[in-house]
């Protein structure tokens, strides 16, 4: 076993033998250390069905004494790791094994990919990472057609396929491109007044130094969030039981889909 000291004697009663100072136990993994790391491998493995992972599960389970199988039992049980996304699909299943079999042997993808417009373009990729974030699986690659690096979100690759041509990685990984792109984003200070039956879902969400209690019980909820897209979504996920205080831009933009909303399902009625 690796890491493990091991001492040569020669001579008639000579063979091998393990370093008389060497504790064993210090280094040997215990069978709550092998069960948190077989829940994750399994989990993992139930989304990407991949060869190494299974390898690398039955070598763990195999250093496990059959007296101490029930304890590992026990242990697993205890922590559950899902990593499932809402909505998981056959088809998405296929996606991300096929991107990950990508990754691994350095082969270009070409996909079919959904704007947010809905228009979809065919783009040919370089695969890097697989991202698993938010319960939404993402691809981190760069992009041949846009010269750059781009996060892609599985769930909107139409379609894909396996290249013969292989790449070489670059050298910028997810975590630098995530922390630049973070870095640039614009931050704005926001304003929220959240009613009193949101408490456990802004406690989910905001920081607890962020969160005021008012006498009205409702909460006032002061933070600074990036000028992203998905803003919004998070602010209308709340319905009528949150107001956007400041920015004020953004109090407009919210009011004026609110009225576009209404207005849809007012013609609705009418008709």
């Amino acid at each position: 076993m690796a890491g493990i000291p091991i001492v040569s004697h020669s001579g008639n009663n000579g063979g091998f033998s393990i370093y008389d100072d060497y504790k064993l136990n210090h280094q040997v993994p215990t069978i709550n250390n092998i069960s948190s790391l077989l829940s994750i491998l399994k989990d993992i493995n139930s989304a990407v069905d991949d060869i190494e992972i299974e390898s690398s599960i039955e070598k763990l389970q195999s250093i496990v004494p059959i007296n101490k199988m029930d304890q590992l039992l026990t242990f697993s049980e205890q922590i559950i790791i899902d990593i499932h996304p809402y909505g998981d699909s056959e088809h998405q299943k296929h996606l991300v094994k096929s991107i990950r079999q990508a990754i691994s042997q350095s082969f270009l993808l070409t996909i079919e990919y959904a704007n947010y417009d809905n228009s979809v373009n065919i783009r040919q990729i370089e695969p890097m990472s697989l991202i698993f974030k938010n319960y939404t699986w993402y691809l981190f690659s760069y992009c041949l057609l846009k010269e750059d690096y781009r996060l892609f979100r599985v769930s909107r690759i139409k379609d894909l396929k396996l290249t013969s041509t292989s790449f070489v990685r670059r050298d910028k990984s997810y975590h630098d491109i995530s922390i630049a792109e973070n870095d640039a984003t614009n931050k704005i200070i926001l304003v929220l007044k959240a009613s009193s039956s949101m408490k456990a879902r802004i406690a989910d969400i905001f920081m607890e130094d962020d969160i005021t209690e008012l006498e009205s019980g409702e909460f006032l909820i002061k933070t600074t969030m990036p000028e992203k897209d998905w803003l919004l979504s998070l602010i209308f996920s709340f319905g009528e039981f949150i107001e956007v205080l400041e920015p004020v831009e953004l109090r407009d933009t919210v009011a004026s889909k609110l009225r576009a909303m209404s207005n849809i399902y007012n013609n609705n009625f009418q008709t």
